[in-house]
């Protein structure tokens, strides 16, 4: 579905990206995880079109990603980034409904309401379509986002794919569990999804692979088990790591003096 082969990005004179290889199929979860500064959100750029690696190649559903339209991707690929500022005033459905300009001028633009009230109800903020996004919280914002992509893939050929940047970060605990279901079931329905994550447990529950990016290069890949594991994350983070109790790692906190 999506294929990086090879990607190098450099910027400022330092190497973001070095050599990585990755793919994301569809039905699949692909989380990518890894420390401040080692290239996971220039790659998920580099993946979803919006920036041209000097070196490698991105490929989508078999062709290379520079040779489709911008529009044509639009409609099989939508991007969900950490945090999205409005120029305008807007209500929560009109956000949404901004997912659907890629299908102006087309048949398929006829079903424009039905997506974005069908986006707003999976992401579970049909309750805020009425609200302004700018007295939205952070959280809310990030569910609005998500409700945006969903309706802006809604009647794409497939495959079709989402590319979340760290979307459970204004989240809280319920609403981060609510998300990563809603995320396990859309890969149910055929997409693929590409996350970036920091918490390695919610990586561990919903990806079927997690990649572990340090410097630049994808040091790791495979299923969770197999990439989350105290030694390895205690390298690529440079803190100890233990496991917890019925499962998942924990930062291995000193004990606090009184």
């Amino acid at each position: 579905m999506i294929e990086a082969c090879g990607l190098t990005v450099a910027a400022g004179g330092r190497e973001l990206l070095r050599g990585v290889s990755l793919s994301v199929r569809p039905g699949e979860v692909v989380a990518v995880i890894g420390p401040n500064g080692a290239g996971k959100s220039t790659l998920l750029r580099s993946l979803a079109g919006e920036l041209r690696a000097p070196a490698g190649m991105v490929r989508f559903a078999g062709q290379p990603i520079t040779a489709l339209r911008p529009a044509e991707l639009a409609r099989r690929r939508a991007v969900v980034s950490q945090a999205v500022e409005l120029a305008f005033p807007m209500r929560a459905d009109e956000v949404v409904r901004l997912g659907r300009l890629p299908w102006y001028g087309t048949a398929e633009a006829a079903r424009d309401a039905e997506a974005v009230e069908n986006g707003l109800e999976r992401a579970g903020v049909l309750h805020l379509r009425d609200r302004a996004y700018a007295t939205l919280s952070g959280g809310e914002r990030q569910r609005v986002q998500l409700a945006r992509a969903l309706a802006q893939i809604e009647g794409a050929t497939r495959p079709a794919a989402i590319l979340l940047d760290e979307p459970t970060a204004s989240l809280d605990a319920a609403h981060r569990v609510a998300m990563l279901r809603g995320l396990r079931g859309l890969a149910a329905d055929g997409l693929a999804i590409l996350i970036i994550l920091h918490d390695l447990n919610e990586a561990g529950y919903v990806a079927d692979r997690v990649g572990v990016l340090g410097q630049g290069r994808l040091v790791a890949l495979g299923p969770p088990a197999e990439v989350l594991r105290a030694g390895t994350m205690r390298q690529i983070f440079g803190v100890a790591f233990r496991e917890a109790p019925g499962g998942g790692l924990l930062p291995d906190f000193p004990c606090r003096t009184r």
